[in-house]
């Protein structure tokens, strides 16, 4: 496919608002691909070159875009500067002058630039891409703006906005991962009805383009083989929420596992011989930041090829005394690891086996892969431990070994479906999770996420938001609905960030995948996830969350900011309307007993 012709149809998806149009837009652009560019096809639809968990970066800044555009089209940076300020946006700014060229072939400028006919494909395009984030050492800045300025040159005006918004992260297609899914599936068989089965591919390996290839090329059973592979981090597996004791004996039967739920870095050690990786719950690769986990995983655990999950926590090297969430979050970092890692090393609690020795055994039970985790692990760690677990038996057990659990400190337990099998990326009653409810009121937060805000009066004018309008996840729809609005508990300086964020993200129309009855000033890209606390749950006909019919949807009573997720959290990592539906009648039971 000529990068033309993407770029066309990319036109038409940041447009669309409907998000049934969106699939038969994106299928009839599969429709058109072929094996060999659909995985670059996939990439570039996430604003990627390569998966979200591969850490190479184009590595090309703001102002490093615009001197390409500058070189491209053979134009002072300081206009290309003032007009990516007029247009608010580099891409379009990309756009205006690469048509302006285009139409005046009689001009200096045009014969200068060698602007050729767009008859650049799309491999072309991804292949330059990823050599310019290849592209390291002296002289790399110079190289990469040479290299990108020479693919402006060969691209249509649309190719140029949407080339461009790649290596600055601004590709906003409003196009979230199931609506890529469910478009692969209208392509090949004209429905969704292959949704899920390449929804599990997916959660196994979190890689799109290497789905859609497989797809492609080896059709449906193929997808249906596709197992584990050390290196690709699968979608960590979920948990549920119930209310009390005697609802998770009711669910799980007379024997359970009660597992501590700590609370710091969810962590899924990769190892492969002597090559190890450790990937966070939001695929992040993790590796260089925590050198104490590569070298105790390396040590401790005895076994050729693993994928295990377990939860990292820092903890103060004299006294032995785990440190809170706020500051094992400090281990998260690019400098200074060496001293970090000294200072407040890490341990790391295993509480699941997925691979092992070159097989895939997530299909094994629960007791079967903790006895293998086990059996790997050293007898004399002192880095890499298996979290202990115990059986309960009773609503009275359980109820033992939370307050345990609360008295050290701990926010609660898990409790795990001993026969149960692991599901990647799934949410079910095979794992829950169990938090205290005090008085009522909400004992967790909820993950939110912003999808616009409304301009401020009186002393907010000058923050330009004096309000925000947040959603939770629909994970049936592949959409948000809309849940709050924030107008309290955000300091000036938190205003002040949270308008920054919104403002890089914003949209001059209301997302596909946004399902909200208010109008906020200004539409955002639903993407920056904010942990939110609220005294309770509440039905209100003005939001749309859990909304079914004449139904009112749910909403969010006193919401207040605890804090902003920045990177850690994907938006379709947030709170599930299915979680808030649990969460008001668990709320609801315990205000009625």
């Amino acid at each position: 496919m000529k990068f033309s012709k993407l770029a066309d149809y990319f036109e038409k998806l940041e447009s669309e608002t409907k998000r049934n149009e969106l699939i038969q837009i994106l299928s009839e652009v599969f429709v058109n691909s072929d094996a060999n560019e659909i995985d670059k096809i996939c990439y570039l639809i996430q604003g990627r070159v390569v998966p979200f968990f591969d850490s190479t970066e184009i590595g090309m800044a703001e102002k490093t875009v615009e001197q390409a555009i500058a070189l491209a089209y053979v134009i002072d940076r300081e206009k290309v500067a003032k007009l990516a300020e007029k247009t608010g946006d580099q891409g379009l700014a990309a756009q205006k002058l690469n048509s302006e060229l285009k139409h005046a072939p009689g001009s200096a400028a045009f014969a200068d630039a060698k602007v050729k006919n767009s008859d650049v494909s799309v491999s072309d395009v991804h292949e330059v891409l990823l050599k310019i984030a290849q592209t390291n050492g002296e002289g790399s800045v110079e190289k990469k703006i040479s290299q990108f300025a020479d693919i402006l040159k060969k691209v249509n005006p649309a190719g140029a906005k949407h080339l461009v918004r790649v290596p600055l992260g601004l590709t906003r297609l409003g196009i979230g991962d199931p609506t890529v899914l469910d478009a692969l599936s209208t392509a090949k068989v004209k429905d969704k009805s292959l949704r899920k089965n390449l929804e599990e591919a997916y959660n196994k390996t979190s890689d799109l383009g290497f789905v859609a290839k497989v797809f492609w090329e080896k059709g449906i059973k193929a997808i249906d083989q596709v197992e584990l592979q050390v290196g690709k981090p699968m979608r960590p597996a979920l948990a549920e929420r119930l209310p009390d004791a005697e609802a998770v004996v009711k669910r799980m039967g007379d024997s359970f596992a009660v597992e501590p739920k700590f609370d710091g870095f969810r962590c899924q050690v990769h190892i492969d011989g002597d090559k190890i990786r450790i990937f966070s719950r939001n695929l992040e690769d993790f590796t260089n930041s925590f050198p104490d986990l590569v070298q105790g995983s390396k040590e401790e655990i005895e076994a050729k090829s693993v994928i295990l999950e377990g939860e990292a926590i820092a903890y103060n090297p004299v006294t032995g005394e785990f440190l809170p969430f706020q500051e094992t979050t400090k281990r998260r970092r690019k400098y200074g690891v060496a001293e970090a890692a000294e200072k407040m090393p890490l341990k790391l609690f295993c509480f699941d086996l997925l691979y092992l020795n070159g097989k895939d055994i997530t299909k094994l039970s629960y007791e079967e892969r903790r006895r293998k985790l086990k059996d790997i692990i050293r007898d004399d760690s002192v880095t890499v431990m298996e979290a202990i677990g115990k059986i309960a038996h009773s609503a009275g057990d359980l109820t033992t070994q939370f307050e345990e659990a609360i008295t050290e400190g701990l926010e609660g337990v898990m409790i795990k479906k001993l026969d149960s099998p692991y599901q990647a990326g799934a949410r079910n009653f095979n794992w829950i999770k169990f938090k205290r409810m005090i008085g009522g009121e909400l004992s967790d937060t909820v993950d939110c996420v912003v999808l616009g805000y409304i301009f401020g009066t009186g002393k907010r004018t000058n923050f330009g938001v004096g309000g925000l309008l947040v959603g939770v996840y629909n994970d049936k729809e592949d959409t948000f609905e809309s849940i709050s609005r924030i107008g309290t508990g955000l300091t000036d300086d938190e205003w002040r960030k949270v308008k920054e964020m919104a403002d890089k993200n914003k949209l001059d129309h209301k997302s596909a995948r946004v399902n909200s009855l208010i109008t906020p000033s200004v539409w955002v890209e639903p993407e920056i996830v904010l942990e939110i606390f609220a005294d309770e749950i509440t039905r209100s006909p003005l939001h749309t969350a859990g909304k079914k019919d004449d139904e009112p949807g749910y909403a969010l009573r006193f919401p207040r900011l605890v804090s902003f997720r920045g990177s850690s959290k994907r938006a379709e990592d947030a709170t599930t309307v299915k979680e808030i539906e649990q969460m008001y009648k668990a709320q609801f039971k315990h205000l009625k007993s």
